[in-house]
């Protein structure tokens, strides 16, 4: 691709399934699409369901909606989460974001090894919409300053859904282990990825 050549946009959707089937016994529908163009990567997540039965961390009234911080370990609670990687490299960039706004990107130098925060972006474009039955979260990383925007993306979609009743669900556009373990590679998947699910 030459640098004058525009960059083709990669597109992703697809339902988001639970780990060890569980889908089909959770009363929760997930799903998730993302745009990777121009150095920016966009997100939108759905989830709907009784919302009531999980344990949502909520902004409070001083902060306000979306008007969250950056903070290590949110995957503890319902958390929403990308992976995202050129193919090829061995780095690879996590994003955690829960409803309450918090969230934190992190660069990974390899399979679990070397978690940072990665320092190139500061901040999120983010917005979040609740209502009793529905959650929606959107979010754009400008990965410019870490990924070449012409570069192909890979990437997942998951997010981790703590139960007022004990536990935590985890869900994925796929599982590709025999655990949930969002940080396998071969559980990433190239853009232009649409399932009907």
């Amino acid at each position: 691709m030459t640098p004058s050549s525009p960059q083709r946009s990669l597109h992703w959707q697809a339902e988001l399934i639970a780990f060890d089937g569980e889908t089909a016994r959770q009363p929760f529908s997930l799903s998730a699409r993302g745009r990777w163009s121009q150095g920016r990567l966009s997100l939108h997540y759905t989830l709907q369901g009784p919302l009531e039965r999980l344990v949502l961390p909520l902004a409070s009234a001083e902060r306000g909606q979306g008007e969250g911080q950056r903070r290590d370990g949110l995957w503890q609670s319902t958390c929403l989460e990308a992976f995202l990687a050129v193919p090829g490299r061995s780095d690879y960039w996590e994003l955690n974001l829960n409803p309450a706004g918090d969230w934190n990107v992190y660069r990974l130098d390899a399979y679990r090894t070397g978690l940072r925060p990665e320092s190139r972006l500061p901040r999120l474009e983010r917005a979040i919409s609740l209502n009793d039955a529905r959650l929606e979260v959107a979010v754009t990383l400008p990965l410019a300053t870490c990924i070449g925007a012409a570069e192909p993306l890979e990437l997942s979609a998951t997010a981790v859904l703590e139960h007022r009743d004990g536990g935590c669900s985890y869900w994925a556009w796929r599982h590709c282990g025999d655990q949930a373990d969002f940080h396998r590679r071969d559980s990433l998947v190239a853009g232009d990825w649409i399932s009907a699910g």
